[in-house]
C-alpha cells in the first residue's frame, strides 16, 4: 500500500518576483485538477503581459547592479550547490506535487528530483571553470583577449512532462554564467518551479536574479519571446510551439535555444541480444506515459528476428503496471489532459485504418478522475504511416523492419526530427558506421535513454538549436568578447 495519499485541500501558490512571493496585478488565478484523480491540486497566479514586463525589468535591474555576475564564481557556486542540497531536502515534497500535476508515477518523480539535484551539483562547479583565452600571437605589440560574459536576462519557457528536471538542465547553468532569468513553467504544472523561487531564496541567491511566473504561452511566454529587454530565450517543448517562439524573437535578433521534439529510432540488428534489450526497448516508450521527448517510439529491427521480438516485447510490455500514481508499484500514471488523450487516441485509430497490425493494447479507460491508455505495440508499421513519423507523445510503439544497415539508416533518418536514436548490435563496425550517419544529437550504443550532466544533450533538425548540458553548455549563456591591448608607440595613418 503506497504511503501517499491526497492532499485534504488544494495547494496555494504565488509568483516569485524581486525575491518576495506576490499575487499577479489583476489577482485573478487558474486552478489544476490531477490529471489522475480528477481532485483540485493547485492554484495559481494569472500573470498578463504587465506582470511579464515587471518581472523583466526587476531580471534586468538585478543585471545591471553586476550584483551577481560580478560575484566570485566560487560564491556562485556555494550558492547552487545549496540549492542542490534543499531539493534533496525537499524530495518527498516536490515529488508530490509533480506526481499530482502531472500524472507521473511517484517513484519516477521522486528518481526525478535526485537527477535534478544532481544537475544542480554540476553546474555549481562550472561557475567555477569560466574562462577566456589570451592570444600573444597577433604582433609584438599587441596582446589579445578573449573574454567570457554573460549574456544577460534569460526567459526560459518549460513543459509540463518533466517541470523540476527540464528547468534545472537550463537555471542553474545561466545562474552559473552570472546571468539573471525569468521563467514561465508550463500552466499545467508549475508547483515545483515556482517553490524553486524559495529555495533558491533560502540557498542565498540575491533578490531579483530569479522571477517566476505562472500563466499561459499568451501572453506570459510571447511577451518574453517579443521584449527588447530579454537577451535570450531558452524553450523546451514541441517543434510547432519553437517555431512560434524563433518568428517572435526575431523581432529584435535575441538568442534562441530550442529543445524540441522527436521520432527516434531504435535500430536493431540480427546479432543483437534480444533478451537483455527488451527491457530498455519497453522503459524508453512507456516511460512518463510515453509524454517524452527521447520516447524510442519507433522500432526499426531486422526481418530476421521481428517475430521472436514481438513475442517478448508482448509479453514484457503486459508486465507494465498502469493506474494510481500515488501506488510505488505503478510504472505507468494518468495522461496529461483531455487533449492530449484525445491526441493519443486518434493516432491509435490512424494506425488501425491506415492497416498497421495491433499486438497489444490500443485500449484506455477514461473516467470523471483520469485517463489512462495502455502499452501499445503495433507491428507491420511503414514508413509513410503517421504513426512511423509524426510524434505522438504517448505510449504507442511502432515496429518497422529493414534488410539492410543503409535501409535501416534510410528509415532512421527518414523524419523530421533528429533529437535521439539507439543501436542494437555486437558488431563494432556496424555500430561506429551507424552512429556516424544517424541524423540525432544523442546517440546510443546497446543501451537508451542513459544520461549524466556532464554529457550535452540536444537535437538536430527540426528537434532543436543549441545543446544543453555538458561541460560546454555554460558558453550557450555567455558572449565572447574580444579585448585587443595595444604597447608601444604606434604607427602614423597620415
Amino acid at each position: 500500500m503506497s504511503k501517499y495519499k491526497l492532499p485534504n485541500k488544494p495547494f496555494e501558490y504565488q509568483n516569485f518576483v524581486n525575491g518576495e512571493y506576490i499575487n499577479s496585478l489583476s489577482n485573478e488565478t487558474f486552478e489544476r485538477k490531477s490529471p489522475a484523480h480528477g481532485n483540485l491540486i493547485g492554484t495559481y497566479q494569472l500573470s498578463n503581459k504587465q506582470d511579464t514586463e515587471h518581472a523583466i525589468s526587476v531580471a534586468k535591474k538585478a543585471f545591471k547592479s553586476n550584483a551577481w555576475s560580478e560575484m566570485a564564481g566560487s560564491d556562485r557556486e556555494k550558492i547552487i550547490r545549496k540549492a542542490a542540497s534543499i531539493i534533496r531536502e525537499r524530495a518527498q515534497e516536490l515529488a508530490l506535487i509533480e506526481t499530482l500535476e502531472s500524472g507521473k508515477p511517484i517513484s519516477q518523480a521522486l528518481d526525478e528530483m535526485e537527477w535534478a539535484a544532481g544537475i544542480w551539483e554540476y553546474a555549481a562547479t562550472l561557475s567555477r571553470h569560466i574562462t577566456g583565452d589570451v592570444n600573444t600571437n597577433v604582433g609584438k605589440d599587441m596582446t589579445a583577449m578573449m573574454q567570457k560574459v554573460p549574456i544577460g536576462v534569460v526567459a526560459m519557457i518549460t513543459p509540463w512532462n518533466f517541470p523540476l528536471l527540464i528547468i534545472s538542465q537550463k537555471l542553474p547553468i545561466a545562474l552559473a554564467a552570472g546571468c539573471t532569468a525569468v521563467i514561465k513553467p508550463s500552466e499545467m504544472t508549475p508547483g515545483t518551479t515556482l517553490l524553486l523561487g524559495g529555495i533558491l531564496k533560502e540557498a542565498g541567491l540575491p533578490d531579483g536574479v530569479v522571477n517566476i511566473l505562472s500563466g499561459y504561452g499568451d501572453p506570459v511566454g510571447m511577451t518574453l519571446s517579443e521584449s527588447n529587454n530579454v537577451d535570450m530565450i531558452t524553450f523546451t517543448g514541441s517543434t510547432a510551439v519553437g517555431k512560434h517562439i524563433m518568428r517572435a524573437a526575431a523581432t529584435n535578433l535575441k538568442k534562441v535555444e530550442l529543445e524540441l521534439g522527436g521520432k527516434n529510432p531504435q535500430i536493431i540488428f540480427p546479432d543483437a541480444n534480444i533478451d537483455e534489450l527488451i527491457d530498455p526497448v519497453v522503459f524508453g516508450i512507456y516511460f512518463n506515459m510515453g509524454e517524452c521527448c527521447n520516447s524510442g517510439s519507433r522500432i526499426i529491427i531486422h526481418k530476421d528476428i521481428v517475430d521472436e521480438f514481438i513475442e517478448k516485447l508482448v509479453a514484457h510490455a503486459k508486465k507494465v503496471k498502469v493506474g494510481d500514481p500515488l501506488d510505488t508499484t505503478v510504472k505507468m500514471g494518468a495522461i496529461i489532459n483531455d487533449v492530449q488523450y484525445d491526441k493519443i487516441i486518434g493516432y491509435i485509430k490512424s494506425g488501425i485504418k491506415q492497416g498497421a497490425t495491433l499486438q497489444l493494447g490500443g485500449t484506455s479507460s477514461k473516467t470523471e478522475k483520469g485517463a489512462f491508455i495502455d502499452p501499445t505495440i503495433f507491428s507491420d508499421v511503414t514508413p509513410e504511416m503517421a504513426i512511423a513519423c509524426e510524434e505522438i507523445f504517448g505510449p504507442v510503439l511502432s515496429i518497422l523492419t529493414f534488410d539492410t544497415a543503409d535501409e535501416a539508416l534510410e528509415i532512421a533518418n527518414n523524419t523530421e526530427f533528429g533529437l535521439s536514436a539507439s543501436v542494437w548490435t555486437k558488431d563494432i563496425d556496424t555500430a561506429m558506421i551507424m552512429t556516424r550517419n544517424i541524423e540525432a544529437g544523442t546517440v546510443w550504443v546497446n543501451n537508451w535513454m542513459s544520461g549524466y550532466p556532464e554529457i550535452p544533450f540536444g537535437g538536430m533538425k527540426q528537434s532543436g538549436i543549441g545543446r544543453e548540458l555538458g561541460p560546454r553548455a555554460i558558453d550557450e549563456f555567455m558572449e565572447t568578447k574580444s579585448v585587443l591591448i595595444k604597447t608601444g608607440k604606434s604607427s602614423n595613418w597620415v
